[in-house]
């Protein structure tokens, strides 16, 4: 399947499906990184893109304003939500707040099952560090973010789990803005030894390398102009 059948909206959807499905798709652009913090969202060139109504675009961009990835300012539109460097601090302050939290609740929790699914994981992102080109590049970092929701998920606190998905994807657009080396800083040698842990049951150690790990993610920003690109390319359209 090509990228816009991919994307395509199904005519006989409810306009609450298609909002959300173009939603996810503008979601899954902002987190990839293939719209850059600031890109305009016009109503009007993302319902022709995706063949609907304006109204069915504005309710897709509120669901992303709502969640933070989007900023709307009056008179001028929508944007990619282009955070400040006080608001790039705050998300990673956030994350060491609530990470080794995640990481003492599934060290309580983790099954033989789990583990499997962490390993899993970390064999895909082993898979897109051998790669090269901008596909695998956001392959990767997406693969990096999804080890932290899966964190999440085995902690078994559902509240939080939806709290890091966004700040995961926050961090994602401050990484797109700040990062300095322009590739995932989420180490996968440090996923490993935090996988190690968690299987060992050894809650401080675990507790330990998620700090350090976020700490290392955060050291790794500084302040940079992202590049810029259009709607349509970012789409892949």
């Amino acid at each position: 399947m090509d990228a816009k059948s991919e994307i395509s909206i199904e005519r006989d959807d409810g306009a609450g499906d298609r909002a959300q499905r173009i939603r996810d798709q503008l979601r899954h652009a902002i987190i990839d990184r293939r719209l850059a913090p600031g890109a305009k969202l016009s109503e009007q060139e993302v319902g022709a893109l995706f063949d609907v109504s304006r109204t069915v675009a504005k309710a897709a961009l509120q669901m992303l304003t709502f969640e933070g990835l989007v900023r709307t300012e009056r008179n001028r539109g929508a944007f990619v939500a282009n955070p400040s460097i006080e608001e790039a601090r705050q998300i990673f302050a956030s994350r060491r707040l609530i990470e080794p939290g995640l990481v003492q609740s599934a060290c309580a929790r983790i099954t033989e099952t789990d583990i499997a699914a962490f390993h899993r994981q970390l064999d895909e992102e082993s898979r897109h560090l051998s790669s090269r080109g901008p596909e695998a590049r956001r392959a990767e970092i997406k693969a990096s973010g999804d080890f932290h929701l899966l964190l999440a998920d085995v902690a078994g606190n559902t509240i939080l789990a939806k709290f890091m998905e966004e700040l995961v994807a926050r961090s994602s657009l401050v990484i797109a803005l700040y990062g300095r080396t322009g590739t995932s800083t989420c180490g996968h040698q440090e996923h490993r030894e935090i996988v190690n842990s968690l299987a060992n049951r050894d809650v401080e150690g675990a507790t330990k390398l998620i700090i350090s790990h976020v700490d290392h993610i955060e050291a790794d920003l500084d302040l940079k102009t992202p590049a810029q690109g259009s709607l349509r390319s970012a789409l892949m359209l």
